[in-house]
């Protein structure tokens, strides 16, 4: 398997990904943190991928998504952004939506 679909089935196979620097309990930079705070806050289980320690994926990632940083959000398959857009998602309540409606409709 190559590294973009390796990436592709990260994306399928898990609801809310997220690509960060280091893991949830210790995230190897500040951008990593705060997003996994703001994914934590809206209480589902998330799956993450240390880029870190995947060098294939740090380098090919960004091209696939056309997103140049990490941290990465993916919830249903979808790209949402990087840690101002899950920050800003978070203060005007449109992130636990859509982390909420994600999980219920995979749920079914």
């Amino acid at each position: 398997m190559n590294v973009v679909e390796k990436i592709k089935n990260q994306i399928k196979n898990n609801i809310i990904l997220i690509y960060m620097k280091g893991n949830p309990q210790s995230p190897s930079c500040g951008f990593s943190a705060q997003a996994v705070k703001a994914l934590s806050f809206c209480g589902e289980k998330f799956a993450y991928v240390d880029i870190l320690k995947n060098q294939d994926i740090r380098i090919e990632l960004p091209k696939y998504a056309n997103w140049p940083t990490f941290p990465q959000l993916w919830v249903d398959g979808e790209l949402i952004g990087g840690c101002s857009i899950i920050l800003e998602m978070l203060h005007n309540g449109q992130l636990q939506k859509l982390i909420s409606k994600a999980v219920k409709k995979n749920k079914k």
